[in-house]
Parts: structure tokens; C-alpha cells; sequence
């Protein structure tokens, strides 16, 4: 199984790869479209600022393609907001995977939720294959000050100021907002469950 980890200049992709090397898949690092769409999974991954995504994802044309994938396809923390239709970083469009508005933490009393949200924090409403053998008392690593709405496509929450996506599924298209790859076995247990799709 050939695993194309899209390559955006967007940060903390290497720890990926290295958790997919731990499960036995081979997986490349690319930006290339004709090894994206021959991949048997994409994952997308990445930290970053949503502008500055964009706008290498419509350099490489990968504005394009990425939308009209058809195989398994996983964005993750900035690949999931990425996803969606916009940002409310730097007012920025985004890909439009995903119906669904991606908005800043704003907390009524700063002192009692810091942005970013960062640290552990647990999943509940689990829906769909992805998240087989988890349960509400499932925590996985978060470091982000942007979230995606709930929605008719969010197959987990979390909440932190508020209840937020914490993923989402629509047709081939996963996405996630904490880091899977520093997850632990939560983590290693969502990616393995990708894999298996």
C-alpha cells in the first residue's frame, strides 16, 4: 500500500512520518499530483498559518486536485481546517471539502481557557469505522487557536470554550484536529483504523 503524505511547507510532518513507519506503511512525502492521485491513501497533515497554506496549495495546483480525490484522503489539525470552506486566519478561503467555517477560540473569561488550546483532551459522540475500538474516554493531543463548527459531518467532538468538530467525515474525506502521530495509542489506533479503509 502506497501512502502519499502531502508535502505543503506546512510544519510537524516528519513526526507523521515516522508514526506510519511504525504501523509498516510506506508512505512518501510529495507535492507531486500524479503521486498524490495514484496513492492508495492521502494524508494531509501539517502546523502552520492557513494564508500561507492556501497559497502554496494553488502554486502546486493542489487546490485543485485535492478536492477530487476519491481514495481515502486524511487531513490533520491544519489539513483539517484546510478542508473547509473558510478560515477566519487571515480571512483565508480554503479547499471546501468540508461545508463548515473554521473560527477562532474566542473564551468570555481569558483566564479560564488559554489560547491556543493545547494539552490533552478527550473525544466523545464517536461515529463512523475510523474511530472502531475507541470510546468517550479517548484523549488525544491538541495544539490549536482555530477550530471547525460542529456540523452534519462531525463524527467526534471536543470541547474546549465550546464543543467543536474534533472529526469530521464526508464521502472519502477524514479529518481530524488534534495530532494523531503524538497521540499514543489513541493516536496510533485512529491511524492504524485509516490505514484499514
Amino acid at each position: 500500500m502506497q501512502v502519499a503524505v502531502i508535502k505543503y511547507n506546512a510544519g510537524n510532518v516528519q513526526s507523521v512520518l515516522y508514526a506510519l513507519e511504525r504501523l509498516g506503511a510506506e508512505a512518501i512525502l510529495t507535492d507531486d499530483l500524479e503521486q498524490i492521485s495514484k496513492a492508495d491513501k492521502v494524508i494531509f497533515p501539517g502546523q502552520g498559518e492557513a494564508s500561507t497554506a492556501m497559497r502554496y496549495l494553488k502554486e502546486k495546483q493542489l487546490d485543485q486536485l485535492i478536492p477530487n480525490l476519491k481514495q481515502p484522503f486524511f487531513g490533520v489539525c491544519l489539513g483539517q481546517q484546510l478542508l473547509c470552506e473558510h478560515s477566519e486566519e487571515n480571512d483565508t478561503p480554503c479547499l471546501g471539502v468540508f461545508p463548515v467555517k473554521v473560527k477562532k477560540f474566542v473564551p468570555e473569561n481569558p483566564m479560564d481557557f488559554k489560547v491556543p488550546h493545547v494539552g490533552w483532551n478527550n473525544l466523545f459522540d464517536l461515529k463512523t469505522p475510523l474511530l472502531a475500538g475507541l470510546n468517550d474516554e479517548s484523549f488525544v493531543y491538541y495544539v490549536h487557536s482555530y477550530y471547525c463548527e460542529l456540523s452534519e459531518y462531525t463524527i467526534a467532538s471536543t470541547n474546549y470554550v465550546l464543543d467543536f468538530a474534533g472529526l469530521m467525515h464526508r464521502d472519502n474525506f477524514y479529518a481530524m484536529q488534534a495530532h494523531p502521530e503524538k497521540s499514543g495509542l489513541v493516536g496510533e489506533r485512529i491511524l492504524r483504523n485509516f490505514l484499514s479503509l
